[in-house]
This record gives C-alpha cells, sequence and structure tokens, in this order.
C-alpha cells in the first residue's frame, strides 16, 4: 500500500489510527487485495508449468539450530534456476526456508519479516519463537485457496528459543497445520531422502560443526535420488544454503565455509558412493 503525502506532506489516516500489531491485519483493512490469498487466478487447463523449489532441511545441535537447502529450482521436468536462494532470515533469532510454487514464497517470507518487524515496533518487543511460528502458520493458511489450485507453499521455520535457551524447528502443511519437530526434519520433493539420511547420522549430541556437515550429507543423499534436488555443483561451484541460528543470532555461512564442507563430503563420497554408514561424521 503506497501512501500519497506528496499534496499535503502528512500520511493518510490509516497510518497514524492505533490497531492491531498485526501488519496482516493492516493489510487486511486497508489494502485486502495485496494479500496474496486474496488475488483470483484466471482458469487455467492442465498443469502450472512454475518454477519450484525442493528441498529444505534442518536439524538441532546443543545451543541451536541448523536450516538449510539445496539451490535447484524445476519447472516440470526441465531446471529452472540452479542457484535459487531458499533459506532466508525472518528475524535476529529465526530463519525460514521455503519448498513449493517459488515465486509466492519468497513473497510470503517477505511479508513474514514485515509482520515480525512491525509487531516488534508497535508492541516494542519481539514475539516468542512459538508466537511467530502461529503468525506463519496463519500465513500460509491463507494461500490455502492457491495451494488447491496448485501454488503451494509448504517451509520450514527454525529459530533458537531465548526463553527456553535451545533451538527448534517447526513444520506445516498446506493448510497451515503446525507441528514441532524434534531433533532433524525436511521438507519438499527430496525430504523423504533426506530425512532418512539423517536417521543414520543425527546425534543429540553433535556439535555445530558436525551438525553441519551432517545436514549437507543429507541434502547430498537427496540429491542422488531426487531429480528436483540439486548436489554440490562443484564445476559452477554453486553449494547449498547453510546458516545456524543461536543465541547469538542468524548467521549465514560464507560460500568459502560450506565450499570447505561440501568439498569434503564429496571427497568422502569417491571412496563411499552412498556416504557413511552410521554417525561418522
Amino acid at each position: 500500500m503506497e501512501a500519497n503525502t506528496r499534496s499535503t506532506g502528512r500520511l493518510p489516516a490509516a497510518f497514524l489510527t492505533p490497531g492491531s500489531s498485526s501488519f496482516m491485519d493492516f493489510l487486511g483493512e486497508h489494502a485486502p487485495e495485496l494479500l496474496p490469498g486474496n488475488r483470483t487466478l484466471p482458469p487455467v487447463q492442465g498443469a502450472l508449468e512454475i518454477p519450484h523449489g525442493t528441498t529444505i532441511v534442518a536439524a538441532t545441535f546443543p545451543g541451536g539450530v541448523v536450516l538449510a537447502g539445496d539451490r535447484r529450482a524445476t519447472m516440470g521436468n526441465v531446471i529452472a534456476q540452479r542457484d535459487i536462494e531458499k533459506v532466508f532470515p525472518a528475524d535476529e533469532y529465526s530463519a525460514v526456508g521455503i519448498a513449493g510454487t517459488a515465486g509466492l514464497a519468497v513473497e510470503m517470507v517477505k511479508l513474514f519479516q514485515l509482520e515480525l518487524e512491525h509487531y516488534e515496533k508497535i508492541e516494542g518487543a519481539g514475539l516468542s519463537l512459538e508466537g511467530k511460528a502461529n503468525r506463519l502458520s496463519t500465513m500460509i493458511r491463507g494461500n490455502l485457496g492457491m495451494a488447491m489450485q496448485g501454488l503451494a507453499v509448504v517451509p520450514l521455520f527454525a529459530g533458537y528459543d531465548t526463553d527456553r535457551e535451545k533451538g527448534r524447528i517447526f513444520s506445516y502443511d498446506v493448510t497451515g497445520g503446525r507441528a514441532e519437530e524434534h531433533g532433524f526434519t525436511a521438507t519438499g520433493s527430496g525430504s523423504v531422502f533426506a530425512r532418512g539420511s539423517l536417521k543414520k547420522l543425527y546425534r543429540k549430541d553433535l556439535t555445530e560443526q558436525q551438525t553441519i556437515t551432517a545436514v549437507v550429507q543429507s541434502l547430498y543423499d537427496a540429491a542422488d535420488d531426487d531429480s528436483a534436488t540439486g548436489g554440490p555443483d562443484l564445476a559452477r561451484q554453486i553449494y547449498p544454503i547453510v546458516t545456524v541460528i543461536t543465541d547469538e543470532g542468524f548467521r549465514r555461512l560464507t560460500e568459502a565455509e560450506v565450499s570447505e564442507v561440501a568439498r569434503a563430503v564429496h571427497e568422502r563420497r569417491l571412496e563411499e558412493p552412498d556416504g557413511p554408514r552410521a554417525s561418522l561424521l
């Protein structure tokens, strides 16, 4: 919603009236047509060929959580993009990984970031991690109409709970149903393979670096069996996005850091193509 202030130099009354601390509620009251779920799609025959993001994985460790994603977007049987970004900071202590319709998913993340920032400015304090997870659930539910037409968005939400002093993971379905995952989880087309890999590699006492390695291993396994998931591309130097959230906040690993882990995993795979047999990271 754009405020026209050129003629008067003052903000419209809508911006000055006390109301909800939810930006979604504010937008729904004053410009509901801007909400993604309120858009009307033209009739379409056959399957929609639009870019989709795929595999996202998350795993906790003592002191935080790792959230990572591959870089491939597909459009039917075609690779639409090799270096798409699927993991974004939500605020200082949380992040979102997207799977599903890429364009809508990125738009939803931007709206979610604005929702959290708006709440903090209005209330003078940030939402709890549980509250953030609930807000995202409401946004996904608002997209149900589009999801029923094939434009689904199914994110993973992870963050550091400053009250409980630990990392937590939340998964969702297309209706906005929310579940807290303990230890690790995955979503997207390669999630079955990534989750199976983490079942063998994950331990509760893994260090931060070991957890990062386990997550990259699981993405490698997902790419091995799912054509929509992209593995580390050493030739093009395209590597997974890996983020870590601790009591110090959100941190995205640099390309050099992820490259080092991905290349180490690749070197080991030259000797063991199927990867480690158990928790031997």
